[in-house]
């Protein structure tokens, strides 16, 4: 399984021959002009996890992609051909099984309404589990091998996020996303404590890296 990280929540996952692109918002623009794709997974309709701007482009280039959306996201994108995600659901693409988790966006502040948000668990026979939770610290499905880790956010405390990994069982591997609004001092301070507090190993994927990860 082959993970890129393409700024903020934006995570390519290539496995068994299979493309799938998670969370293309508009703090990073690494994502545009990729092809090939078999999937785009969107985990809620807020503007750094789908761009409204460019993802209609995204999906053009892409015309057999699988959309995936949280049940909202119509509301503030137009994605033609999209379908809303729903926890609970599992499909597959291609020789990956995608189960949907989790039902809300964490809290921001209780004078903001909550948005849906939904979590994307990726399995495929022989790769490792990778999972993508979106906004929200609250769905601890089991087997997770590779977290996508929001590491800094608006309605986060690492206190949250240690006790999350914690939860998950200390997956082998973590990749901090969710982190434009971090200096690199932030960053190394966050991903630090995280690693030495739950024992998960801390994989920076900063600028477009990809790591290719296996059992």
């Amino acid at each position: 399984m082959r993970i890129t990280h393409l700024g903020h929540a934006c995570v390519l996952v290539e496995t068994v021959g299979t493309r799938i692109l998670i969370d293309p918002g508009a703090f990073s623009d690494l994502w545009h002009g990729t092809q090939g794709l078999d999937a785009v997974l969107i985990t809620h309709q807020h503007p750094d996890h789908v761009d409204p701007e460019h993802v209609p482009a995204l999906l053009e280039a892409n015309p057999g992609a699988v959309v995936r959306t949280a049940e909202d996201v119509h509301q503030t994108t137009h994605l033609p051909g999209a379908e809303a995600a729903t926890p609970g659901d599992q499909f597959t693409v291609g020789e990956v099984s995608i189960d949907v988790v989790g039902g809300q966006h964490a809290v921001i502040h209780q004078d903001m309404p909550r948005v849906h948000n939904v979590g994307f668990l990726l399995r495929a026979e022989g790769e490792p589990v990778f999972f993508h939770p979106g906004d929200a610290l609250d769905a601890t499905p089991e087997g997770v091998e590779i977290l996508a880790l929001p590491i800094m956010a608006p309605w986060s405390a690492m206190k949250e996020q240690v006790e999350f990994v914690r939860a998950l069982g200390n997956p082998r591997w973590s990749i901090p996303i969710h982190d434009e609004l971090l200096n690199d001092r932030g960053r190394e301070l966050f991903t630090r404590q995280i690693g030495n507090l739950t024992g998960t190993e801390i994989i920076s994927l900063r600028g477009g890296s990809s790591r290719d990860f296996m059992r």
